[in-house]
């Protein structure tokens, strides 16, 4: 394994625990970590066949067209990126505008899902240490 994909991945793990440990104190912050867990997941999965992106928004096409398109993930795994991108947004640049509980809670579920996915895909390079249950 890459250390470009080895880094992504402990930071995506990192970004969940921290997303889920913020989920009562900021729940702008933590569909925000959500989000970077999710990316960071993804950024490890494109690492290990050298494929890298510059945009945060070119990584949510490569999602759609690399990974739902040819039927790698489910068609609710890119929807639920997709979500973790306005939420993000939302709750970074808002400008009034924040984020739920419930809809961080849902951000952490969805993560959680595209996190397993990626550790399913890659048994043998990302390990998904189970996390406390999120609420």
């Amino acid at each position: 394994m890459s250390a470009d994909a080895e880094d992504f991945w402990n930071r995506a793990v990192e970004a969940m625990d921290v997303a889920r440990h913020d989920l009562d104190l900021s729940p702008d912050a933590a569909s925000s970590r959500a989000y970077y867990a999710a990316f960071y997941a993804v950024s490890a999965h494109f690492a290990l066949t050298e494929t890298s992106f510059l945009k945060h928004s070119a990584i949510e096409v490569a999602v759609h067209r690399d990974l739902v398109k040819p039927g790698i993930w489910e068609t609710h795994l890119g929807r639920g990126y997709s979500r973790l991108v306005q939420l993000r947004t939302r709750g970074d640049y808002g400008a009034g505008q924040h984020v739920s509980h419930e809809d961080a809670l849902e951000a952490i579920q969805i993560a959680s899902k595209i996190l397993r996915k990626v550790s399913e895909l890659h048994p043998d390079d990302f390990d998904l240490t189970p996390s406390a249950p999120t609420q």
